[in-house]
């Protein structure tokens, strides 16, 4: 087999959905040559139908789904039919459990096919009814009562265990969920924790392994994912983000719900002491009515009061969870809500530990077809869950072997590129079958 189509087969096209409470994100991506990850189109619609996480209009979470989908397949040039779902919502819970099997086959090695055996059987634990799990992500292995074994497969043993972090879901709300995508028209590949997905985005393994907790500020939910020695420890969904922010504002300066936003985003800040006393914004009044004038540092009050119960809630988590003096590398705070000024200062005054905002840039490749706007606006906090769930798809097709087969997230016949050299991104996925013409599509089209 030549290079070429070794790297084709390492690098499907994935598609990740991030069904959010004020936006639907749907990334189109793969894996570049050098490792890092090439998106090829985005798609960003309002999400009118979800609340905090959770959805609770199917026909309008269908039609941003429907729009977000559209529009990055457009970006693309790919029919995408299958999706990488990020799940949230108040309704997640994690638990630690721990599963053992005996091996029979004494003369062979461990092998992956011992491990996922080990995990199928998480699945079958009992839930309490109404639940589902979602996730078991095994944290360290003991074989023949040795313990602390990270990677168990090439050892010789007899017995093999490892303890469990397992995240579990509402079956109601993972319906909703799965409901939504099918009603689109597509298919969900997999359901991924947001908190898990933003983590592959922002993070990297050197703070995983130092100890750092993942705070992603959503506009419905906040999201707290802790990891330690490079493995995840803790993971909860707090019900307050972004929107109850700006929920605060319009009942404490009793202006209109967007003009609400439009303050938090241009004037807020998370701490009123480093805002001037006389600084006045003049909102335009209603129907004629005089203009109001509200007060910078009053604004900066309503929201610290709200950021303030936020973070309060996350120290809750990351002392509960027994890893507070563990934490080495501190908190990387990412989603929308990261880009409020002086939030990483609240943070660390009231948790004491180190605070960064968290980028996803880090893992992508620079993309010369994408317009130069859009590539910029990807390295925005608020693309992290998308382009985590992207990677984690690649991921999940990358550990299965998974070459481009009519299960694979697009449906490429519509492929076909009238300049190879420009066009390559897309034009080297398949060799895996069948050839793919369309001649009518220009290069304009694809770059408008």
């Amino acid at each position: 087999m030549d290079k070429s189509s070794t790297q084709e087969k390492s690098s499907p096209i994935v598609v990740g959905l991030d069904i959010g409470t004020t936006k639907i994100c749907a990334i189109v991506g793969r894996r570049s040559k050098n490792g890092k990850i090439e998106v090829l189109g985005i798609g960003k619609a309002e999400s009118a139908g979800v609340t905090r996480g959770m959805v609770s209009n199917i026909d309008k979470t269908v039609q941003g789904i429907t729009a977000a989908v559209d529009i990055a397949g457009t970006q693309s040039n790919v029919e995408i039919r299958i999706v990488n779902v990020g799940i949230a919502g108040q309704h997640i819970k994690s638990l630690q459990h721990r599963g053992l099997i005996t091996r029979k086959d004494l003369s062979s090695e461990i092998s992956r096919k011992d491990i996922d055996k080990l995990v199928e059987d998480m699945y079958n634990l009992v839930m309490p009814p109404g639940e589902e799990i979602i996730h078991v992500l095994p944290q360290e292995f003991t074989v023949d009562n040795e313990p602390g074994v990270k990677d168990p497969i090439g050892m010789a043993g007899v017995r093999l265990e490892a303890n469990f972090h397992i995240i579990s879901g509402q079956v109601t709300a993972i319906k909703n969920i799965v409901k939504c995508v099918n009603k689109a028209q597509l298919e969900s590949q997999e359901l991924i924790l947001e908190p898990l997905a933003s983590s592959e985005s922002v993070l990297s393994d050197e703070e995983k392994e130092a100890g750092v907790v993942l705070v992603d500020i959503g506009g419905g939910t906040t999201d707290v994912a802790i990891f330690h020695e490079g493995i995840i420890r803790h993971t909860a969904v707090i019900p307050f983000g972004g929107n109850s922010v700006t929920e605060d504002i319009r009942e404490g300066c009793s202006v209109m719900r967007n003009i609400a936003e439009q303050l938090k985003v241009r004037f807020g800040s998370a701490l009123a002491e480093e805002n001037k006393e006389n600084e006045i914004v003049c909102v335009p009044g209603l129907r004629g009515r005089e203009p109001k004038e509200i007060s910078v540092k009053n604004l900066a009050f309503v929201i610290q009061a709200r950021m303030e119960e936020i973070v309060e809630h996350v120290y809750y988590e990351i002392k509960s969870s027994g890893y507070e003096k563990k934490l080495i590398a501190g908190i990387v705070v990412t989603g929308g809500g990261a880009q409020l000024k002086h939030l990483t200062q609240l943070i660390e005054y009231v948790t004491g530990l180190d605070c960064r905002v968290g980028y996803p840039n880090e893992h992508l490749a620079k993309n010369e077809f994408l317009p130069k706007n859009i590539y910029e606006d990807l390295q925005s906090p608020t693309f992290a869950t998308g382009i985590g769930l992207l990677i984690k798809g690649i991921q999940k097709m990358e550990y299965n072997d998974v070459v481009q087969t009519p299960a694979a997230a697009v449906k490429a016949e519509k492929v076909k590129y009238t300049d190879d050299r420009k066009f390559g991104l897309l034009g080297k996925i398949l060799e895996s079958g069948k050839k793919f013409i369309k001649d009518d599509i220009k290069d304009e089209d694809f770059l408008k």
